[in-house]
């Protein structure tokens, strides 16, 4: 078991930098609403992913070294996506193999937990609703469940706010056709993903949709917008601070 820390890094991941401001700062309200200081590295950028996933492998270590040099401490890394806290756990390790920085690479990925995670297994986090009733759908990322294995986590948390009902979507598992890259490599067939999983979400009768990657909720928020009569959608932080009150 994980001892409870005192302070943590957050790595803010560059769509909620740009696109979801207020998802990175709920984040960090949750967690030092828990007594937990939280320290953002200004320097940071982005994790080396889409270069990674392209194939661009000197490029996409250096900008992971760039991200590796930002984690002095041996302190926990928190990352509000399972896509880029996949890419630093899992795949810095394989990125630096050989090279003079190896081991520091691994130690870094070594500390990385998602968010949701983090909230669940290593904060005990305990929740009190005090919203509304309301009925969500819940969107789990690729990288959230299969290479960071932490779908249940969102699942728990919402377990724990008693106004929120969670609808069950037909084959939630399956990926909402963004994945990075993929998009704009195929995007035909990630059009075609994307508006199957659309409908849904739809067909649930939800009044908003809950993730925990902004990448797959940008991409599902995004065509239901332009199908017009879209459902509002939040990443899983800043819906949990919404709900508990906001109370710092």
């Amino acid at each position: 078991m994980t001892a409870r820390p005192d302070t943590v890094y957050f790595f803010g991941t560059c769509l909620i930098d740009l696109i979801y401001p207020q998802a990175g700062v709920s984040a960090v309200q949750l967690i030092r609403r828990e007594g937990v200081q939280v320290i953002f590295p200004q320097a940071q950028t982005c994790c080396g992913q889409p270069a990674w996933n392209s194939g661009y492998r000197d490029e996409a270590r250096a900008v992971a070294r760039s991200q590796v040099a930002l984690f002095p401490k041996p302190i926990p890394i928190v990352i509000p996506s399972g896509s880029c806290a996949g890419m630093m756990k899992l795949h810095y390790p394989e990125l630096f193999a050989g090279q003079p920085d190896e081991a520091k690479a691994q130690e870094v990925a070594g500390r990385v937990y998602e968010l949701t995670e983090f909230l669940v297994d290593v904060l005990h986090i305990e929740l009190k609703d005090l919203g509304e009733p309301v009925k969500v759908a819940v969107h789990t990322s690729c990288s959230a469940r299969r290479e960071m294995q932490v779908a249940d986590k969102i699942e728990s948390l919402l377990g724990q706010l008693g106004n929120v009902t969670k609808l069950e979507q037909i084959r939630k598992a399956e990926c909402c056709g963004f994945g990075g890259t993929f998009a704009v490599k195929q995007p035909e067939i990630s059009a075609s993903m994307v508006l199957e999983k659309v409908d849904t979400i739809r067909a649930t009768g939800a009044d908003r949709l809950i993730g925990q990657d902004v990448g797959c909720l940008m991409n599902i928020g995004g065509t239901m917008e332009k199908q017009g009569n879209a459902i509002p959608h939040q990443h899983i932080a800043e819906f949990l601070w919404e709900r508990t009150g906001g109370v710092a």
